[in-house]
């Protein structure tokens, strides 16, 4: 959602609350009954206070996990090398931008397919072992 507003700026009321409940009954369809509390599931994304506060909170949520996801599969291949490469990003703090940080951890700082893909694969995989 968060993304979403952001990539539309010239989004009107009515799409925000559309794009609103199109987000939140992919994740949260079927949890609990909205019936006949249509118009507060509308504006419901206002309790949210990350997304007035902290603005890009959950796209950063998102960012760190695609980084833990990659050290963890490049754990799992070679332990040593992917905790080598990590602890040199960590020794650089902040004083490098995030994609240089990831990239002296050995990680792609990539948001496409390329990427996203085989990690999707990894998890679904080990929550299959589970």
């Amino acid at each position: 959602f968060q993304h979403w507003i952001y990539e539309n700026p010239t989004h009107s009321r009515q799409e925000r609350a559309d794009k609103w409940v199109e987000v939140f009954d992919r994740f949260m369809g079927g949890v609990v009954d909205w019936t006949g509390l249509d118009e507060v599931k509308r504006y419901y994304w206002h309790r949210q206070l990350h997304i007035f506060e902290y603005p890009f909170y959950y796209i950063e949520y998102g960012i760190a996990q695609l980084g833990a996801l990659q050290l963890w599969v490049r754990a799992r291949q070679d332990r040593q090398a992917a905790l080598a490469d990590y602890r040199k990003a960590l020794a650089l703090g902040g004083s490098r931008p995030l994609p240089e940080l990831f990239a002296a951890a050995g990680l792609n700082f990539d948001f496409s397919e390329q990427t996203i893909g085989p990690l999707v694969k990894e998890v679904e995989a080990e929550l299959a072992r589970l």
